[in-house]
C-alpha cells in the first residue's frame, strides 16, 4: 500500500534548514520538541548559529536590528530572516514552537528579508472531532467523516498504535491549533465512558498532544450522573448532581492536569439537557463550569438548539430564529469559564448563509465561532471546495456595518471547527481537502490573512516549487467554493440535499415536508423563505442595524442571500439584471462547465504531482463532474416544471 501522505510537511518543506547551524535556548517539553524538529530537518546545533531560537528578553543580545518584542504573550513570537540567518524571539515556549513552524513556512516560500511580529488573534483555536469510540449503526466510526475511520478509535477501543496521532499532533501544531476535542458531540453510551472507567484513553491521547502545545478536551453527555452514576436525576440544581460532576472533574484533572474542559451538546436533536428539569441553558452550563473552575477548565456549550420536530405547514415557525430566541435572554448569566459555541450561520454549515445574529447579540457572554472543516454540505470531500474564501468573508463581516468591529473581533471565546481527517492515507480523502484544514488553522491564528495567500502557502509547502503544478492547483481551488455554490442550492436558499445519502447529492424536495425545519417553499409563483419582520418570521429583525434594514428590504438585500430572507417571484430581477429563474438556469449550466474545466486542469497535472495523489484526484474529479451534472439537471428541471418559465438560451432542460 502507498505510504501515508505527509500533508503540508513533506521532507522537501525543510530543505532550507538542512545543514544550517541552530541554537535553541530554553528548557521544557515544548523547547525539546523544537530541538527534535531541528534535528530531523538536518540542522546542526551550534552556539554561533545561523538560526537562533531565543526568549524575547534575550533577543537584543543576539540580533543587532530593533525588533517589535512587546507583549508577545505565551504564544507570540517575532520572526526575522536575513539571507541564511534567522531569529525566532518567543514570548513563551508555545511561541517558540509556533515560531519554528513559521520559519519553515518562510523558508519554503523563499523569504530572505523579513521581520514580522506574530501574536494569535484568538487564544482558543480548537478542532472538534466527531469520532465515535464504537461504530455507530448509522453514522459509522466518524460522524460526518468523509475520510475513512477514526485515527483514535477502532470499533470500540482506543487504537493500540497511536503513532499516526503523533504525526497529526505535529501537523496541527504547525498551523497553530492549540485545543482538540477527541470524541463526538453526540455522546453515545460507549463514548460517555471516556469520562469514567475509560479515562485512560483520554489520558493517553492527552500525552500525545501535550508536547505539541495542544490541550485535550472531551465531549460529555449531560445526563451522565443518571446514566453513568447511581443518581436518579441529572438536574443541574440538584446538590447531588453538582457533587457528581465536581468529583468527575477532579478525577480527570488528577490524571490530566492540563485538561482543557468539556464540550456539550444539550437539548439538541435528542441529546439530553437541562430542559428536562425545567432549567435553562445557563443553569446547565454554569453547573459544569463550577465543577471545572478550580482547575481552570472551560465549558464549550453549543448553541445548536432548535425544535427538530417542526410542522412544515406552519410558515411562522423558523429554525433560523432558534439560537437567538434561546440564548439572548440568558446573556450575562453565564459564568466566565463558559464559552457559547455558535455555528457561523443560523441553520447548519450551509454553502451560503448569513452570519448568525446570535454572535453579535451576546455582548456579555464569551462566544466562540464554530465552523465546519469537514465538508458535510460542501461536497463531502468528493468535491474540491476550498473553504478558506468563505471563512475569510465570515470572519471579516462587520455586524454593525461601516467601521464597526469585524466578527473576528467580536468572538471573545475564540474559534472552533469540526475536523475533517480520518484514517485514509491522504488524511482527508480528497488530497486537496487538506487545504481546508490548513486554512482553518492559519485563519484561526490571524483572520486578516488573505485566503488566496494561505492557499498559495499550502500549495508551496505540499507540492513544492514547480511553477506549473502550483499554478494548476491554484486555478482549480481559487474559485472552487463559488463553483460548488453555482451548481447546488441557489441564492442562499440552503439544503436541497438528499437525506438518504446523508446530505450528499441533489434532492430539491428532500427536506421540504420534513420535521427538520429546512424549507424552500417553492411554488408555481416563486421561491424562498419570508423571514422579514413585516410579513414573515421576523428573523431579519434579530440583526443589529444596518443589517436589519438591509435584509428586510428587497431593494437592499444582497442577491446571494435573497432567498434566505424573501419569497420572491421567479421573474424578480436581481441586481445582476437577471431574473431569479434565469440566474438558476445560468449558474447551474456554468457550474458544470467550470467543474469540467477543473477536472481537465487536474488531468493536466499528471506527472507534475505524485502519481498516487493524481490518481486519487482523478477519481474525485470524475465524481464531482458527475454529481455537478446531476445537480444541474435536477435543479433546472425542477424549477422549469414548477415555474413554466423557459430558459432564455434554449438549453436542454428535462
Amino acid at each position: 500500500m502507498t505510504a501515508e501522505h505527509p500533508m503540508w510537511l513533506p521532507p522537501a518543506a525543510f530543505a532550507g534548514l538542512e545543514g544550517l547551524t541552530v541554537r535553541i535556548t530554553g528548557e521544557g517539553a515544548l523547547l525539546d520538541t523544537v530541538r527534535r524538529e531541528a534535528e530531523a530537518a538536518g540542522a546542526v546545533p551550534a552556539d554561533d548559529a545561523d538560526v537562533i531560537v531565543v526568549p524575547a528578553v534575550a533577543a537584543s543580545a543576539v540580533w543587532s536590528e530593533p525588533l517589535p518584542l512587546d507583549d508577545l504573550g505565551e504564544e507570540g513570537f517575532v520572526l526575522a530572516v536575513r539571507g541564511e540567518r534567522a531569529l525566532v524571539a518567543y514570548g513563551g515556549p508555545h511561541g517558540a514552537l509556533h515560531g519554528w513552524f513559521a520559519l519553515v513556512r518562510a523558508l519554503a516560500s523563499g523569504a530572505v528579508d523579513t521581520t514580522d511580529r506574530h501574536v494569535p488573534q484568538h487564544g482558543l483555536r480548537m478542532l472538534d472531532h466527531w469520532d465515535n469510540v464504537a461504530v455507530h449503526p448509522h453514522m459509522g466510526q466518524v460522524e460526518r467523516g468523509y475520510a475513512g475511520g477514526s485515527i483514535f478509535y477502532d470499533d470500540g477501543e482506543l487504537r493500540e498504535d497511536l503513532t499516526r496521532v503523533e504525526r497529526y499532533a505535529r501537523l496541527l501544531a504547525s498551523i497553530g491549533i492549540n485545543r482538540v476535542t477527541v470524541n463526538n458531540v453526540n455522546v453515545g453510551r460507549r463514548e460517555a465512558r471516556l469520562l469514567t472507567d475509560d479515562l485512560g484513553s483520554v489520558e493517553r491521547l492527552a500525552a500525545i498532544f501535550r508536547p505539541w502545545g495542544i490541550r485535550t478536551h472531551l465531549s460529555v453527555n449531560f445526563a451522565s450522573p443518571l446514566t453513568l452514576g447511581d443518581l436518579e436525576t441529572s438536574d443541574p440544581l440538584d446538590a447531588g448532581v453538582q457533587e457528581w460532576w465536581r468529583i468527575a472533574a477532579a478525577r480527570v484533572y488528577d490524571r490530566i492536569p492540563d485538561f482543557g474542559g468539556f464540550l456539550v451538546k444539550a437539548d439538541s436533536e435528542g441529546q439530553p439537557g437541562p430542559y428536562a428539569y425545567g432549567r435553562d441553558h445557563a443553569d446547565g452550563a454554569n453547573m459544569l463550569a463550577r465543577a471545572l473552575a478550580p482547575f481552570g477548565g472551560l465549558v464549550h456549550w453549543r448553541a445548536f438548539v432548535y425544535n427538530h420536530r417542526q410542522d412544515w405547514r406552519d410558515r411562522k415557525t423558523d429554525r433560523a430564529r432558534a439560537a437567538h430566541d434561546t440564548f439572548t435572554p440568558l446573556d450575562g448569566r453565564f459564568d466566565d469559564n463558559v464559552i457559547l459555541q455558535v455555528k457561523y450561520g443560523p441553520l447548519d454549515f450551509q454553502t451560503r448563509e448569513p452570519v448568525s445574529p446570535t454572535i453579535p447579540a451576546m455582548t456579555r457572554t464569551r462566544v466562540a465561532l464554530e465552523l465546519q472543516v469537514t465538508q458535510e454540505y460542501t461536497g463531502q470531500q468528493q468535491h474540491a471546495v476550498y473553504l478558506g474564501t468563505q471563512w475569510s468573508g465570515i470572519l471579516s463581516w462587520r455586524p454593525r456595518g461601516g467601521d464597526g468591529p469585524a466578527l473576528s473581533e467580536v468572538v471573545r471565546g475564540g474559534v472552533a471547527a469540526v475536523a475533517n481527517v480520518g484514517d485514509d492515507r491522504f488524511w482527508t480523502g480528497h488530497p486537496l481537502a487538506q487545504a481546508n484544514l490548513y486554512a482553518y488553522g492559519r485563519l484561526a491564528w490571524d483572520s486578516t490573512l488573505d485566503a488566496g495567500a494561505i492557499l498559495d502557502e499550502w500549495i508551496a509547502l505540499t507540492f513544492g516549487s514547480d511553477a506549473a503544478a502550483r499554478s494548476g492547483i491554484r486555478s482549480i481551488l481559487d474559485d472552487s467554493w463559488l463553483t460548488y455554490e453555482s451548481y447546488t442550492a441557489p441564492l442562499g436558499v440552503c439544503f436541497m440535499v438528499s437525506p438518504l445519502n446523508r446530505h450528499y447529492g441533489p434532492d430539491v424536495d428532500g427536506y421540504e415536508y420534513s420535521q427538520w425545519g429546512t424549507y424552500h417553499f417553492a411554488d408555481r409563483d416563486g421561491i424562498g423563505v419570508d423571514r422579514t419582520v413585516a410579513t414573515g418570521t421576523g428573523y431579519a429583525g434579530q440583526y443589529p442595524e444596518p443589517w436589519r434594514s438591509t435584509y428586510e428590504s428587497l431593494d437592499t438585500v444582497p442577491d446571494e442571500v435573497i432567498l434566505f430572507f424573501h419569497h420572491v417571484p421567479y421573474t424578480h430581477r436581481l441586481r445582476s439584471g437577471k431574473t431569479v429563474i434565469q440566474h438558476i438556469y445560468d449558474t447551474h449550466f456554468a457550474g458544470v462547465e467550470r467543474a469540467a474545466e477543473m477536472a481537465g486542469a487536474w488531468d493536466g497535472l499528471n506527472g507534475l504531482v505524485p502519481a498516487d495523489v493524481w490518481e486519487r484526484g482523478r477519481e474525485r474529479f470524475a465524481e464531482q463532474l458527475r454529481s455537478a451534472t446531476e445537480w444541474r439537471d435536477q435543479v433546472n428541471t425542477y424549477f422549469w416544471r414548477k415555474s413554466g418559465v423557459p430558459d432564455e438560451q434554449g438549453r436542454t432542460i428535462y
